[in-house]
């Protein structure tokens, strides 16, 4: 069979987008480079039985051979390695070995993409992203004019901003969203894709308030907001309220600040609706505890000086018959300690670590409204920590970080 004469461009060529379901077939990949790392996780999603073949590979390749993801074969390209093959993919930086897989390729009537020559190649590799199940393809023949559309629609899938409700799989139930520590950018991909899905939404005050004005009209949103020493709506309400909304056929999100399961009652809620036989999905948020100190310039581990961080609750004080805190133990602990919820007994939480053995000039760095434009941070010591606080007026939401690590990237931060 004589190969065809290549093409000097791709232009005016159309290809006929397919999706191949390669599970369990035999698919080959010549050439263990940056291209070919960029392109196997892709190909190990769909099950294929992979082969690479490469006398070298980048680590990252070496791993998945090595995880058993895929067969590495480490030598050059022979005549007769695409035997059985439904697919190959060529990713050397040798246009002679290239065109020899290609040829072969053709021979044996194996659709060969090349990552060197699209419009030597049989088969295009799109670009791809994937979305709630859905995968998203765009063949254009430019590479760079492929990811930008291909960008354009998942993002526009991921926030809301292109939707197709009317397609919906979920159906009616519960979802448990993590919505990260304030700044609207940091909820998490899928937590903004099942958001903007709600239709109703129960909201604490420490959510991301911005996302919350981005819901379409006919979505109801709840104010569930826990303000310290203000309006309060009892857990036990805001359970009922999560449960008759999904009997009712409605999909509810329960979108709350941080993570869920970090001091935000979130098990409580998932039994409740577990109880109710109601399906419920968490999406994890990320903490508070981890992302406002690193907002503020505090890393909660630093490499030789802590290997350990603790995240305690600070709601009830040191002294109250209630609390669960070994402070005694977390005060002998060597690494970092962050506090949260503990604005106003951080007083007396600071006496009792210091009466246990804590320095009392260890650094203190208080972090108010952290990743929010209104984010403040105060220093201090153990030992000032509480005049520190009352002196500067601060309010809750506030994480408070304890520890040597508190002025480790000082230096970096004042440049």
């Amino acid at each position: 069979m004589t190969a065809p004469t290549p093409h000097l461009s791709t232009e005016g060529r159309t290809p006929y987008p397919v999706g191949l379901l390669l599970a369990g077939r035999r698919v080959v990949v010549v050439g263990g480079g940056q291209v070919a790392q960029r392109r196997l996780p892709a190909l190990i999603a769909t099950g294929a039985e992979l082969h690479l073949i490469s006398p070298a590979t980048t680590p990252a390749v070496q791993a998945m051979a090595d995880a058993g993801e895929l067969t590495w074969h480490p030598r050059p390209y022979r005549d007769g390695d695409l035997a059985g093959a439904w697919y190959t993919l060529v990713a050397t930086d040798d246009p002679a070995v290239n065109a020899a897989v290609s040829a072969e390729a053709e021979r044996e009537r194996v659709f060969c993409a090349r990552s060197d020559d699209a419009a030597a190649a049989t088969a295009w590799t799109p670009a791809s992203g994937r979305d709630a199940g859905a995968t998203v393809a765009v063949l254009t023949g430019d590479p760079r004019h492929s990811a930008a559309l291909r960008d354009a629609i998942v993002d526009g899938l991921r926030d809301g901003s292109l939707a197709a409700r009317q397609y919906r799989a979920h159906g009616a139930g519960v979802a448990l969203i993590g919505g990260g520590p304030g700044d609207p950018d940091l909820i998490t991909v899928r937590g903004r894709r099942l958001l903007a899905d709600a239709d109703v939404v129960v909201a604490d005050r420490l959510a991301p308030r911005e996302l919350l004005a981005e819901l379409p009209e006919h979505v109801e949103v709840i104010d569930a907001s826990k303000i310290p020493y203000g309006r309060f709506m009892a857990q036990e309400a805001i359970n009922r309220t999560l449960i008759e909304h999904a009997k009712a056929g409605k999909f509810v999100v329960r979108l709350k600040g941080g993570d869920p399961y970090v001091f935000g009652r979130g098990g409580e809620e998932l039994l409740a609706c577990a109880e109710a036989g109601l399906p419920v999905t968490v999406v994890p948020g990320i903490s508070s505890s981890i992302s406002v100190p690193a907002a503020a310039g505090v890393p909660v581990t630093h490499r030789g000086m802590t290997h350990e961080f603790t995240v305690i609750s600070g709601h009830v004080g040191p002294d109250d018959e209630r609390s669960l805190t070994n402070w005694e133990a977390a005060a002998k602990m060597s690494g970092t300690l962050v506090l949260l919820m503990a604005v106003d007994k951080i007083g007396a939480i600071a006496a009792k670590l210091v009466e246990h053995g804590r320095p009392a000039d260890t650094p203190v760095a208080i972090v108010q409204e952290g990743t929010t434009a209104a984010q403040r941070r105060v220093d201090a010591t153990l030992g000032t920590v509480g005049a520190v606080v009352e002196a500067e007026g601060i309010k809750p939401p506030a994480v408070i970080v304890i520890g040597d690590v508190v002025n480790v990237l000082a230096a970096a931060f004042r440049r």
